[in-house]
């Protein structure tokens, strides 16, 4: 008889153990649900701003939009609350939070973000991406809107050993338009602790890819990401595929970035907006975190990954650096896993392949 109970007391205990651990779990998944927040996104019609949109509405919050539509597309931001206006326009911003009150929360994606226009229209990009941001900082504190989580870059970072950055790692940015957003970064961190904001700097890699529901994807007039530009010499749209740089001091001699699919990128915002509380569980403050897969991947590396996930060579030629290029850098991205519980799920054959979608659904369009 004793061997006959103990197999049912065992199987009674391990199911008893089993519901306590479900039911442990669905009580801390009840307490982490995201409460719904409304969220000002500015160039939220923009590529990567209309994704985030897409994201946030995706998990229960409302975003509303602010956006000039110098980059941006407006029917991008046809599912949400769209103001058309400049960052720094105190009318347009008095409208939204008067239409609006209930918002706590900014993504603040606003910014011109060309490198090599940068270092041709460098006022543009000072006035825009600087003091552009500082009134919107201002304003943001003055409407009571006191959690910021602005959209910097990795281009502030200096050469390194090895090219893996943390958040730590020396900065020395090399363009007007990486200079810009360095400059914004020192400014929100002073007004974070002089109005009592709680802010978080994302510094992005290189997004790539779209929305994988196409909702939205790049759609600049000249494409100047690296696979857009695969992409339009795939399509015939350009003659030849140019591998600016060639002898930087990298395992094949082309630049190394870290390629991020942008729904990641994405995601890793939603996921600031819903833990800034337990990011910042002392009250306002600044913080800085890497956006990026952790693995750096050269010029000739995303081409030969382009080409395998295409089906078909592209012609391409070796040319010299553009104005503003740098050698590059890949993302330590323990910080973001750490203080986000973020980190990336998609490949690079995934970004190449959702670029290559959205393209295909563009022209259908």
């Amino acid at each position: 008889m004793t061997f006959l109970v103990l197999p049912i007391l065992k199987k009674l205990f391990l199911s008893a153990n089993t519901r306590i651990v479900y039911d442990n779990r669905a009580m801390r998944d009840a307490e982490i649900d995201p409460i719904p927040r409304k969220v000002l996104v500015t160039g939220g019609a923009g590529y990567i701003g209309s994704t985030i949109c897409s994201a946030l509405q995706d998990s229960g919050h409302v975003p509303v939009v602010l956006d000039s539509l110098v980059n941006g597309r407006e029917s991008f931001a046809r599912s949400h609350p769209f103001y058309r206006g400049d960052i720094a326009d105190p009318g347009v911003l008095s409208r939204i939070f008067e239409d609006h009150p209930d918002i706590n929360f900014a993504i603040h994606c606003a910014a011109l973000a060309v490198v090599p226009d940068s270092v041709s229209r460098p006022y543009d990009y000072y006035k825009n991406n600087v003091t552009g941001s500082a009134e919107l900082f201002r304003m943001l504190a003055d409407f009571g809107c006191e959690n910021i989580v602005f959209s910097s870059s990795a281009s502030v970072y200096d050469n390194v050993q090895g090219f893996m950055v943390t958040e730590d790692s020396p900065t020395r940015p090399q363009s007007p338009y990486a200079r810009s957003k360095l400059m914004t970064e020192m400014m929100l961190e002073d007004m974070a602790a002089g109005y009592g904001l709680k802010a978080i700097s994302l510094r992005y890699f290189n997004p790539i890819g779209a929305d994988p529901r196409m909702r939205s994807g790049q759609v600049q007039r000249e494409a100047t990401q690296i696979v857009n530009i695969l992409v339009a010499v795939a399509n015939g749209e350009r003659p030849i595929f140019n591998v600016t740089g060639t002898d930087w001091p990298t395992r094949d001699g082309t630049g190394i970035r870290d390629y991020i699919h942008v729904w990641d990128l994405a995601q890793a915002h939603v996921k600031a907006v819903e833990r800034i509380d337990d990011v910042f569980p002392d009250g306002p403050g600044f913080v800085i975190i890497n956006l990026g897969t952790g693995s750096g991947v050269t010029v000739r590396e995303i081409v030969s990954a382009f080409e395998n996930v295409h089906g078909s060579p592209i012609p391409q030629e070796d040319a010299p650096p553009r104005p503003g290029d740098v050698a590059g850098a890949y993302a330590n991205a323990d910080k973001a896993a750490e203080l986000l519980g973020w980190q990336t799920t998609m490949t690079l054959e995934d970004g190449i392949r959702d670029a290559l979608a959205w393209a295909e659904s563009l022209s259908f369009s």
